[in-house]
Parts: structure tokens; C-alpha cells; sequence
């Protein structure tokens, strides 16, 4: 019996570099020693990937779960024939390619929800080739009060109570409720990964986490977390937070709007992290970077990125925590 999860990460866009730090993450670390890898995607798109780096493993054809990721000389990949060949254009996006893409993350979710697989990795995926074929709306993304966007940058977990929407509006859309059903959130999926009552703490939107925003919007939305028992701490100030988390203090920071939390994230360190989409029904993460034509086919793309999602994939999908506390455990 197997009983590590199964990971499937869709290679993003065949035509960009994701099929390429896709591959590498496979190869060049033990991936197979914390799940049983899947990718979705072009079979052809990985083999050449595989050519052009040299390695020495197999491409599998699949169209089903049963073994896979067992061997890590072999690449199984999920191909149900979504994507002639003949598209797959390095450095140029295609209205094929695009709708492609969208099919792949269609069958990945299908996987997800069936139970077949534990966790999803969406690879780099190129916007102009989803609008070429009307497909842009494929991308999950986030709702507003249902599902928040979770940045992962070793020590510094942030998640994001807004997301892109003006900083003008954000004063109106903070509300008790809001930020309540955000720690809720927070708390139930980390108990789920297997981090149990996960200390959270909440950013203030305002300098020193003190104003009227502060007390009458976030404040009262925090106490009714504690008063379901959520070990949550604030608003504190948003200057201090994240190096607090960063310290250990906290396992995750909510922060209030999209900078607040992207500047901390991308300062801290850029390479090497991820994001996901939190109050979805299953582990769904990403890569934070594009698809970066101008080097697609020459073996130079950086894979930090999608090796830190496959491994905090694995963890979470087993119930183990993040990454770091499963490897120090």
C-alpha cells in the first residue's frame, strides 16, 4: 500500500519555462521521498524538456493515478491529449496553448475533488495565450470573504485578508465579519495540514495598529476568534508583525491588503517561494513567477520555486505541516 500523497503539478504553460522547472524539480531533489509526483500536462512538452537538460529518465504517457510517482527515474505524466504537438511555439503564446492550459487545470481540479490526488500545483501560466482563447477566467482565483491568497517564503506565511482591489476601497470592505471568517479559515486548514491550534496574528491596517479601522472593524473581529478559542493575537502594528513571525513567534500573519503583505514577502526572499489559494477544497499552490519566454529552451530557469511548492505540497498533503517543520521534526 502506498501512503504518501500523490502531488499533481501541472507543467503551466508548454510554450514558457514551466515545463522546465517542472522537470528539474523532479530530477535534481528527493521529491519522491516525501509523495508520489504527477504531472499534468504534454507529454511530448516534457520529453523535449527532458532532451534539451539531458537527463537520463523515462516520460510516461498516463490517464490514470494507479502507480504513479513510484519511480523517480520515471516522469508519469497525465495526458489525455489536450494539446496537439505542433502548438507548443518556445517563446510565443498561442490561443492552443492557452485553451490547453485551461483543460489541464480543469482535469487537475477533477482529480482533486474525485480524492485521486491530495494537492495541486498550478505551473506558470502565460494570460495573453488564456485570453487568445477565452479561457482567462479558468485561473482560480480569489473571492473576496471565501478564499484568501497564502504567500509561503521559508519562516513568513501571509495571508492576505484583500487582494487586488484599490487601497481606498479597502478602509470600506474591513469588517468584523470579514476578518473573523478569515481566522476561521486559517485556523481550520492548518489543524487540517497537521499544525495544530497555529498561532496566528493579525496586522493592523493603520500605522501602529491604531485608528479607527483598527478598533471598530479589526479588533472586534479578532475577539470573536478568541472567543472560539483561535490563538490569534491583534492588530498589532504592521511594521512589527512579520519579523515576529519570521522570528517564530507566530506560525502565520493576516495581513490586511495586497502590499502590506507582498513587500514583507518579496523582501524577505523572492526566490524560493510560493502561494496558494487558502479555503479552497483541497491543497492548491503556485509559482509566483511568470512564464519568461526570453529564456525558455536554454536550461538557465531557476526551479526554487516550484521545488518549495512540490515539497510544501507533499507536507501539507500528508497532514505534516509546512515543509521546514516536517524536515526539522
Amino acid at each position: 500500500m502506498h501512503n504518501k500523497p500523490i502531488v499533481a503539478t501541472m507543467i503551466g504553460d508548454p510554450c514558457g519555462i514551466g515545463p522546465e522547472v517542472v522537470v528539474k524539480s523532479l530530477v535534481l531533489d528527493d521529491i519522491h521521498a516525501l509523495c508520489r509526483p504527477l504531472v499534468v500536462g504534454s507529454v511530448e512538452s516534457v520529453q523535449q524538456t527532458v532532451d534539451m537538460l539531458k537527463y537520463d529518465v523515462t516520460v510516461r504517457r498516463v490517464t490514470d493515478v494507479e502507480g504513479v510517482g513510484l519511480d523517480p527515474k520515471v516522469i508519469d505524466v497525465y495526458d489525455t491529449g489536450q494539446l496537439d504537438p505542433k502548438y507548443i511555439t518556445l517563446g510565443k503564446a498561442n490561443a492552443e496553448c492557452g485553451h490547453a492550459s485551461a483543460a489541464w487545470l480543469k482535469e487537475m481540479d477533477e482529480l482533486a475533488l474525485a480524492g485521486k490526488v491530495q494537492a495541486t500545483i498550478m505551473g506558470p501560466i502565460n494570460t495573453d495565450a488564456l485570453k487568445m482563447a477565452d479561457k482567462f477566467d479558468a485561473v482560480v482565483g480569489v473571492e473576496v470573504g471565501k478564499t484568501y491568497l497564502f504567500l509561503i517564503t521559508g519562516p513568513l506565511r501571509v495571508v492576505h485578508l484583500t487582494d487586488h482591489i484599490p487601497l481606498r476601497q479597502v478602509c470600506d470592505i474591513i469588517s468584523p465579519d470579514l476578518v473573523y471568517k478569515a481566522l476561521r479559515t486559517i485556523h481550520d486548514d492548518f489543524t487540517r495540514w497537521g499544525i495544530p491550534n497555529p498561532r496566528i496574528v493579525v496586522a493592523g491596517l493603520n500605522a501602529h495598529a491604531y485608528g479607527e479601522e483598527d478598533t471598530q472593524q479589526v479588533a472586534p473581529g479578532v475577539e470573536k476568534a478568541k472567543a472560539e478559542g483561535i490563538d490569534v493575537t491583534g492588530p498589532a502594528p504592521p511594521d512589527s508583525v512579520f519579523r515576529w513571525c519570521i522570528d517564530g513567534k507566530y506560525d502565520v500573519v493576516l495581513c490586511m491588503f495586497h502590499d502590506q503583505g507582498h513587500i514583507a514577502v518579496k523582501t524577505w526572499g523572492f526566490v524560493g517561494n510560493c502561494a496558494m489559494i487558502l479555503g479552497t477544497p483541497y491543497i492548491h499552490m503556485s509559482v509566483a513567477h511568470g512564464t519568461a519566454f526570453d529564456i525558455v529552451g536554454k536550461g538557465i530557469a531557476n526551479h526554487e520555486m516550484m521545488l518549495t511548492s512540490m515539497r510544501n505540497a507533499a507536507s501539507l498533503g500528508a497532514g505534516t505541516g509546512f515543509y521546514r517543520e516536517a524536515a526539522t521534526a
